[in-house]
Parts: structure tokens; C-alpha cells; sequence
């Protein structure tokens, strides 16, 4: 099963990193995000992987030229610097022949059971499954009693509802929803037909996860991996 690695966008928020490298390529320990993720994937043999790459994709393809890992088939695709992520899937229809593809963004981390999440997906009929996901806090959180200070925990799970983690299951149907449009997104439009057309289910994941997506973030994840306690490494 081919595995489709939304990399092509531009990463503002990650400030001064993403001037001079793509954000999918901002490193965590001594390898980027990119291999992170697509370390989860091969954990489970799934080792197909499409990178849907725009902005700075010369970077992407020049490091997966010099690191190859073993068993890994990388594929670097332009599919254009402003493209939004449902016309960079659609812009890769000839490379999909199989009948379910597995898709997931460039800046995810999780300790997801990928296994579960695909018996999960051939479990129904519909097109697609995302990862539902409880996201860390932005900020830290005061545990406090009549007004003392208990604690702090630092950016705790939220206790609020399940929001999309990524980590797609879709079978080729998906693709007739989508348009090569640049415009086209994936989560306004598209998501929101198929949902109002009960085609899209959810997989609860009950693990970790986080999203990459400012200097703060990347910093967090650093560290964690820095003290050996990455929660997404579940490779050996």
C-alpha cells in the first residue's frame, strides 16, 4: 500500500527555520520530521512511500538520495509551492494503483498502530478514515485548589473533542471528490461532501500525538527525544 506524505507547503510558522529548509525537513534529534513519520509507517512493513513535495523539494529529494533506507521505495513528486493537500493527492492519481492508499502530513508525529488503523478502515464500506486525535494544550495548564498552586503540568493532553490528526486511509473513490486545481483542499470541500455523505469515518487514536507546528513545538519534541522518552518512536 502506498503511503502519501504531504510535504510541499510552506511551513510559515515555523519562522526562520522554514527560510532555509522545508518544514517536513526540520530536524528532530539528527534526522527530519519527514523520516520520523515515515518510520511509523515502516514499523508496520508499509514502505511505499509518495512525498508530495513543492516548496524547497530539492532539499527533500537530495537527502532520500543519500539516505536510503532499507526497503524504503521514495518517491519525491512536484506537485506544485501553493498547491493545497486535495489537488496535491489528485496530482498524484497515475501513481496509485493500488486500491487503498494511505496518506499523512508532513508535520505529524504518533504512536499510532497503523495495523489497527487499516483493519479498522477495511472493517466498513466507506472512502475514507481519518485519525481522530486529543490534542496536546498550547499552553501549560495550573492544577490548583481554592485558589493554591498544586502544579503545572506542561501542555497536558486536552480533555476536549477529537480533532483530525492526519494519518488518512482512503480508497481510489476519494479521488473523484478532488480536483488538480491548486485550489482545491482536502478538509474544506471534499472532506466536508463525503462527511455530509456518511463516507467518512473516524479512528479514534487513544495515544499521543503532536503537530510540529511552531518553534515551541519543535523544541518540545526535541527535548523529548533528547531525554529518550519520544513517545512516536516505536521502532527498535
Amino acid at each position: 500500500m502506498k503511503i502519501i506524505i504531504l510535504a510541499g507547503g510552506l511551513g510559515t510558522r515555523l519562522g526562520q527555520i522554514t527560510e532555509k529548509v522545508p518544514k517536513p525537513m526540520a530536524i528532530i534529534g539528527t534526522a527530519p520530521m519527514i523520516w520520523h513519520i515515515m518510520k511509523i509507517y515502516s514499523h508496520y512493513n508499509y514502505n511505499d512511500f509518495i512525498i508530495s513535495a513543492g516548496y524547497k523539494q530539492g532539499m527533500i529529494k537530495e537527502y532520500f538520495d543519500v539516505h536510503k533506507e532499507t526497503g524504503w521505495q521514495v518517491s519525491v513528486i512536484d506537485t506544485g509551492i501553493n498547491t493545497l493537500k486535495g489537488a496535491r493527492i489528485k496530482r498524484l492519481e497515475k501513481y496509485l494503483n493500488d486500491d487503498l492508499i494511505m496518506a499523512t502530513y508532513g508535520d505529524g508525529v504518533a504512536n499510532l498502530n497503523i495495523d489497527e488503523l487499516v483493519k479498522f478502515h477495511k472493517s466498513h464500506d466507506k472512502i475514507l478514515t481519518i485519525t481522530g486525535v486529543r490534542p496536546p494544550a498550547r499552553f501549560g495548564e495550573i492544577i490548583e485548589k481554592d485558589s493554591r498552586v498544586i502544579r503545572f503540568n506542561e501542555k497536558p493532553q486536552s480533555s476536549t473533542g477529537l480533532i483530525n490528526g492526519g494519518f488518512f486511509v482512503f480508497d481510489k473513490r476519494l479521488l473523484e471528490y478532488l480536483s488538480a486545481d491548486e485550489n482545491c483542499d482536502l478538509e474544506y470541500g471534499p472532506l466536508e461532501e463525503l462527511a455530509a455523505l456518511g463516507e467518512v469515518m473516524v479512528y479514534k487514536h487513544p495515544g499521543d500525538w503532536v503537530c510540529v507546528d511552531t518553534g515551541r513545538e519543535l523544541k518540545m519534541v526535541n527535548k523529548l527525544w533528547g531525554e529518550g522518552n519520544a513517545f512516536w518512536k516505536i521502532w527498535q
